[in-house]
């Protein structure tokens, strides 16, 4: 049976957050009989299109999917459970903010079914928490990381460095308590400034300083190197860990395998469909109520635009991507994939390697990924 990956978003927070998308999702309560009907029938629809498919992942994000009630998370698991096959070794993710209300639950979602969570606790100690606008701190943020280490046989946390004036030393030891902790994988980003931010009209005012790209590519590395002596090598560009604990979900993504996403501004891949759905939450229960589904689009792809996301994603990976795989998948001329005279460019500064057909970009090479992405992947492949 095809694998197949699910995604499931809760758009609902308990609190503004500064960086949230979904501020204006914020409620005090929720008709959770509602929202379960409402779910349980937008998964119903992705399920009659994508019969006798196994699925591999199930992922709960969104704005406080730990929030959702363990009863209705199990409910959306047994549904799941009959529309498709699992997988034996199924990994089930809940995102989990750190906080003390949160960590209560997590005993009963595990017997809900979860069997990973990924915390974002971003940061180990107070004054930085408050820098990055989050609710916790430090104390409540590790409790809950003790918590999610007794009751779940997968734990994942996030941490963001190359902060204004971090030092490597400063972030060496920031990773090496993280690394203490002994979870099998951790997610490792660097901050950057998004037009729009708080960081952003900051750094406009001169009141913020970012780290500069020669800073910034030093903790990269220095990250890369304290990783993989702890046992948690990077896999993905920002993603570490032990062997066999990769995100199977993420991979999904990165290696471009189909996924359905249900509820509110949920995205997929169906095939060679891209779907979305309503992001407001109310005019995704009409559309539901309307016509039995969440979705506000369903587009065609075209073979070079899934080349070229196959391509801008796989490069992510450690593994890289397979262009001769890539050729026959789409039906392309391998030739036509990547920019040759950039590939011979950019291998023999030693910032991508190729071996036979398989193309990865290099440690050397991850730091400036965005950029060697622009230059490798034609832009006219998309029109193909």
């Amino acid at each position: 049976m095809t694998p197949l990956a699910l995604y499931i978003h809760w758009p609902f927070c308990l609190a503004k957050c500064p960086y949230c998308d979904f501020n204006s999702h914020v409620r005090d309560r929720v008709d959770v009989a509602q929202w379960q009907q409402a779910l349980l029938t937008d998964m119903a629809h992705e399920a009659a299109l994508t019969p006798g498919r196994r699925l591999t992942s199930i992922f709960f994000g969104g704005g406080t999917p730990s929030l959702m009630p363990p009863a209705l998370v199990e409910a959306l698991l047994a549904a799941a459970a009959q529309h498709w096959a699992f997988d034996p070794n199924i990994e089930i993710t809940l995102e989990a903010n750190p906080s003390s209300v949160e960590a209560a639950r997590f005993a009963a979602l595990a017997t809900a079914g979860i069997n990973r969570v990924s915390l974002g606790l971003q940061a180990l100690d107070d004054e930085t928490l408050r820098f990055l606008g989050r609710l916790h701190d430090a104390r409540e943020g590790l409790a809950a990381l003790d918590v999610a280490q007794r009751h779940f046989r997968r734990v994942s946390f996030d941490l963001i460095y190359a902060r204004p004036g971090q030092t490597p030393a400063l972030w060496a030891a920031e990773l090496a308590r993280a690394l203490s902790f002994g979870t099998g994988h951790l997610s490792l980003y660097q901050l950057t400034i998004e037009p729009g931010t708080r960081f952003a009209t900051l750094v406009r005012e001169g009141t913020l300083t970012p780290l500069d790209d020669d800073a910034g590519a030093d903790l990269f590395a220095l990250t890369r190197d304290l990783t993989a002596a702890a046992g948690l090598p990077a896999y993905e560009i920002s993603n570490h860990a032990r062997p066999g604990e990769e995100s199977r979900h993420n991979l999904t993504y990165w290696r471009y395998g189909d996924y359905v996403g249900i509820g509110p501004g949920a995205h997929g891949r169906r095939r060679n469909l891209a779907t979305t759905r309503h992001r407001k939450p109310e005019n995704w229960l009409a559309a539901i109520d309307r016509i039995g589904h969440g979705l506000a689009e369903e587009r065609p792809l075209l073979p070079g635009e899934q080349a070229s996301e196959a391509l801008l994603m796989g490069l992510r990976l450690g593994e890289g991507v397979d262009l001769g795989a890539l050729s026959a998948r789409f039906g392309l001329p391998r030739d036509t994939l990547i920019d040759a005279d950039k590939a011979r460019f950019y291998g023999d500064l030693g910032l991508i390697a190729q071996d036979g057909a398989r193309l990865t970009v290099t440690a050397q090479g991850m730091p400036l990924l965005d950029a060697l992405l622009g230059e490798l992947v034609p832009a006219d492949l998309v029109a193909s």
